[in-house]
Order: structure tokens, then sequence, then C-alpha cells
């Protein structure tokens, strides 16, 4: 569950509606109230299980506030308690344990100033994993071609109903224009050519998915579920090699479910005066030693399961040139100085910042692209994922 959450008090920004304003108006808020957020989801992975805990966030704040200094432990109605510890910007259970069937579990976090925040008990979900996921060829409501990915699974029993989804996607990246030559600076006036490292040719990219992705199968006369959880366009270059999906599946409670539905929604609001405006969330977390403090979170017990799929770009476009997101055209440089049609200056400035890579010369005359084009590594990671297979 990622909260991404700002206090909004919307009327100092009534300004910036006025018709005929041309002026920019910076976005800051006049009345803010620090409040706890807690993102918890404990499930039954045998892991070091994860929470977090920030604070809200004022509109021209550029980073997320850490609650740090907080005794954060899970309890069980068997009398185990699962203390945390710090880890960076989260909080990790100090041994790792799941969540079992048949236990009901308690968050409880403390924090520096003395409040004491308390879920209500909360038991597993039902344990139904992942049937599959399949990519098919579509031609998309918007005209567009590309690769479809559904999730798809089934429960007879109808117990499972709320489902909530993640996935982390990881693509190949072959830059189109590597040369087998690179161009260095050896003073300031002067370049040499030097065999490059063809580990910057190949790289690998990962990216989460941002969005609450809901199902709820409970109106339905059967729980099953045909979900279309990324659609990726033909020109996307993210396909344009090999691409894997990691589709992660947690099937909730219909409280947890109803918590992510109003955090979609609101985060969903267009307008600054749209009806869905954002508030105080109602979660399943209290301050049990001050009723006047406010939280934002929700602690959930939700069974997981998750399923990877890998696709080659020609296994749906065998016949299309592979996409790109530059035009990587070349760029010509004259390599000399002084003269009102050189540009050695420029040319060394852009080799020494890693701007721009080799690809030809004859004499002074020289052709480069931007780095984008002949080294992956200025994006991206040459480091081929553990999981990774061709």
């Amino acid at each position: 569950m990622k909260l991404y959450i700002k206090n909004t008090i919307l009327l100092t920004l009534l300004s910036i509606l006025f018709s005929g304003c041309t002026e920019t108006f910076p976005l800051l808020t006049n009345t803010y109230e620090e409040i706890i957020v807690i993102e918890a989801t404990l499930t039954n992975e045998l892991k070091n299980q994860e929470i977090k805990i920030t604070k809200t966030s004022k509109f021209e704040d550029e980073e997320v506030k850490v609650e740090t200094g907080a005794v954060v432990v899970v309890k069980d109605n068997q009398n185990n308690e699962y203390p945390f510890e710090e880890n960076g910007n989260i909080y990790k259970s100090v041994t790792p344990f799941q969540a079992e069937a048949d236990k009901q579990y308690t968050l409880e976090v403390k924090t520096k100033d003395g409040k004491i925040y308390q879920s209500t008990p909360q038991t597993l979900t039902t344990v139904n994993p992942i049937k599959s996921v399949v990519p098919s060829l579509v031609t998309n409501k918007d005209n567009e071609t590309g690769v479809q990915i559904n999730v798809n699974n089934y429960d007879p029993q109808k117990s499972s109903n709320y489902y909530r989804y993640e996935y982390d996607e990881t693509y190949k990246v072959v830059v189109p224009r590597w040369s087998s030559l690179k161009l260095i600076t050896t003073s300031p006036q002067s370049v040499a050519l030097i065999n490059n490292d063809p580990s910057t040719r190949t790289c690998y990219s990962t990216k989460k998915s941002t969005e609450i992705l809901l199902v709820n199968t409970n109106d339905l006369s059967e729980d099953r579920v045909n979900f279309p959880i990324r659609f990726i366009e033909k020109n996307n270059y993210i396909i344009g090699h090999r691409y894997s999906i990691l589709v992660k599946q947690y099937i909730e409670s219909l409280d947890a479910y109803t918590f992510n539905k109003t955090l979609r929604d609101m985060s969903s609001s267009s307008g600054i005066l749209s009806p869905k405006q954002p508030g105080l969330i109602s979660g399943n977390i209290k301050c049990i030693n001050d009723s006047s403090t406010k939280v934002i979170g929700f602690f959930e017990v939700a069974s997981y399961s998750e399923m990877r799929l890998f696709f080659n770009y020609d296994d749906f476009f065998p016949f299309e040139p592979v996409p790109y997101f530059s035009t990587c055209d070349d760029i010509p440089f004259k390599f000399c100085f002084g003269g009102d049609d050189c540009s050695g200056e420029s040319m060394i400035y852009n080799i020494n910042n890693n701007l721009m890579t080799y690809i030809s010369n004859a004499g002074i005359n020289y052709t480069l692209v931007d780095a984008v084009c002949g080294d992956c590594t200025s994006f991206s990671s040459n480091v081929k994922p553990s999981f990774w297979t061709e």
C-alpha cells in the first residue's frame, strides 16, 4: 500500500482559479497540521516484514518526513510479540515471520512524543495464489496496438473477493548507436580514441507500479479475476528487446479494500474544486492515549502471491523495427578552436560531462550522438538482475 498524502487546505488556493490570472501562483501551504501516516501490510510470506511510518507533508516540501525513533511491535492473540527496528527509512521485523490463519494480529506504535497508536485486530485473508499472468496482442479503445497483460485468478469457494495488485517491471535496454570506440579528452584541447567498454551497450531498468490497482468480485456470480494490469504500446522502448513483469497479489479484507478504494478515488481527483475533496481518511489505527490525535493509515494482514512473466519484442512484433525513446540523430562537430565554424570547446564539454558519445570521424570532423543512444549506463544499470533469463 503506497500512501502519497499531502495536507490539502484548498481555500488558500482559490485565487489561482480567478479568470485572467496570468501570474504564476506558488503552491504554498497556509495552514498545516502534521499527522502520522502508517503503511503496514503483514503477509503470509516468511520474511522480515516491513512497516513505513511517515508524516503528512506540505505542498512545498520536496521530501517525505520519516518518523524516527518509534517503538514498533506486532502482537498476536497467542501472546507472541514481533518487534521491529529502524532500517533506513522503514521499520523491519527483527526476525522473519509470517502471518498464520489461526491468529489475530495487532500493530502497536509508540512515537518519541509518547503517543501510542494501535490497530484493531486483523486476521489473515483467504490464501488463493495467482493462477496465471498472460500477455496478448491487442488494439485498445484508443486504437493503439500493443501488449495487454492480464492477471487471472479464481476462487471456487467465493471467499477471496477483494484483490489488490502491484507490479515491478524490468526491461532490457540495448542502445542503438553503440560504438566499439570511445572518445576521451587528453588535454583541454586534444582528444583520443580508446576501446569502449562493452558493458555500456546493454542495461536493465526496473520500475514499480504507482497506481492503486483494485478488483472486487463480491457482486459477480463467480469469484473470478481477469484483470488488465498493464498495457504497453508497441512503440514503447521498454518492450523493445526483452521485458519482464512481476505481478504481486494481495487478497484484502473488506475494510482494507474500502480504505484503499477511498485513497485511490481521492488521488484520482483531477481538479481543485472536484467533488471528491481530499481529507482525513479513516483507517483502523487510533491513538489510544490521546483521542484528539489524528492518524492516517491502515494495518492489514493479507495473503500474498506473485508470478513473473517474460516476453520478447519479436514474440508479438517479429517484423517491426525495434522502438527507442530517442531518434539518436547524428550531431556534427568540427574539432578546432577559434574559428567561426569551430566547435572544439563544445565537443570537449559534451565529452567531459558524458553528454554525448562517439560515432565516427574524418580528420577534425566528428560525429557524436546523445549519450542515451550510445551508453546505457547514462540512464540505467548494466547489472543483470539475478532472476533474469534470456
